[in-house]
């Protein structure tokens, strides 16, 4: 196949270089910074550039963009797709693309849609930092917008040919309520835990608890605060009662309650268990599967 990318930054990059190690598909990319697009030519993210007199040849098109910067250029490209041509995005959010698809859906009636979100990165972005190994063993959700079955399938098959090991059909509400919690929070408490001037004093005093909670502040601070603004129900709905759960700590070390601090440690001991518990075995009867 000829896949399209647009935007080459991390994941786009690493979605080309992916391509270009494990497959034979060709892909071709664009994007707004000329240097990113030198670069992926260099380090062979992409077997040329992706322009308007090719984009009706891609039988894939992958936005690989924050979600209004997707909505938009995906509105641009669509009129200049052929018949059956698919287009996918990875943005963080997914309620507002998959709004966007199915307008372009009934508008566009020769195309199909899928919104993706490839559960994998790192806290440095940019084609620098992309990685042919960077959907090793990650998984990936999907909601399907306006696909046929064989597609849906196809797209699987994509995804496991460049590292991935499961894809999971969601919807777009359930997706932006859950990631809301697993990405979103965790990068709010990243940053405001890295966020105070103790932190200039760690060197010495760190190691891996340190490293582990403080690595996702670093990120793309406008890419966040859209993926956030976007989806604040659904974070205000996770972040509100964590800041509680902060304060009932506070207050047992105010007032010398040892005991509440205690179960409120073995509390959270023995969800993380059940929580890893539960994890090895979806791992374990997907792999079956």
């Amino acid at each position: 196949m000829n896949i399209g990318i647009v935007g080459l930054g991390l994941i786009g990059g690493s979605f080309g270089k992916a391509i270009a190690k494990f497959t034979e598909h060709k892909a071709f990319g664009t994007d707004i910074s000329a240097d990113a697009m030198l670069k992926a030519e260099l380090v062979g993210a992409v077997s040329g550039a992706l322009t308007d007199a090719n984009f009706g040849d891609m039988d894939i098109v992958i936005f690989a963009l924050s979600p209004q910067a997707a909505r938009e250029e995906a509105e641009k490209a669509c009129p200049k797709l052929k018949k059956c041509a698919l287009v996918i995005d990875i943005a963080g959010n997914k309620i507002s693309m998959v709004e966007k698809m199915r307008e372009l859906g009934a508008k566009y009636p020769h195309l199909e849609f899928i919104a993706t979100h490839p559960m994998a990165g790192k806290e440095y972005s940019g084609i620098s930092h992309a990685s042919a190994t960077m959907f090793e063993r990650a998984s990936a959700l999907f909601v399907p917008v306006k696909a046929e079955l064989d597609t849906v399938a196809l797209l699987k098959r994509l995804f496991f040919d460049i590292g991935f090991d499961f894809v999971k059909l969601t919807t777009a509400e359930e997706h932006d309520r859950i990631i809301a919690y697993t990405s979103q929070l965790a990068h709010v408490i990243s940053s405001c835990y890295i966020n105070t001037p103790v932190a200039e004093e760690h060197d010495g005093y760190s190691a891996g608890s340190f490293r582990d909670l403080s690595r996702v502040a670093r990120m793309n601070p406008k890419m966040w605060e859209e993926l956030l603004t976007e989806n604040s129900e659904n974070v205000i709905n996770v972040l509100d009662p964590f800041i509680e759960r902060l304060r009932e700590f506070s207050d047992a070390l105010k007032s010398g309650d040892n005991e509440k601090l205690l179960r409120m440690f073995e509390q959270g001991n023995a969800k993380k268990e059940l929580v890893d518990k539960y994890s090895r075995a979806w791992r374990k009867d997907n792999a079956e599967k």
